[in-house]
């Protein structure tokens, strides 16, 4: 479990590296669609991060939650 978590870090972080100079290449093009391109991509470099965060905070609260009651009923 912790290699295939290594794994998941490593593509995440190539993801971020590539949608950064996905950010870059669209602020310097000189094209008709650049600018529309530009937003979506600012959009994405914030937007997935922060999804990934929650989704990944959801699940550690759902786990510790379900766990927490589990110990409690057996330590009484």
């Amino acid at each position: 479990m912790n290699k295939l978590k290594r794994i998941l870090a490593l593509a995440g972080a190539v993801l971020l590296i590539g949608m950064y100079a996905a950010t870059l290449v669209f602020a310097l093009m000189d094209s008709p669609a650049a600018s529309d391109l530009l937003k979506a991509s600012i959009a994405a470099t914030i937007l997935i991060p922060v999804l990934l965060y929650a989704f990944i905070l959801v699940t550690r609260l759902l786990k510790d939650h379900s766990g927490n009651d589990e110990d409690q009923h057996n330590r009484r």
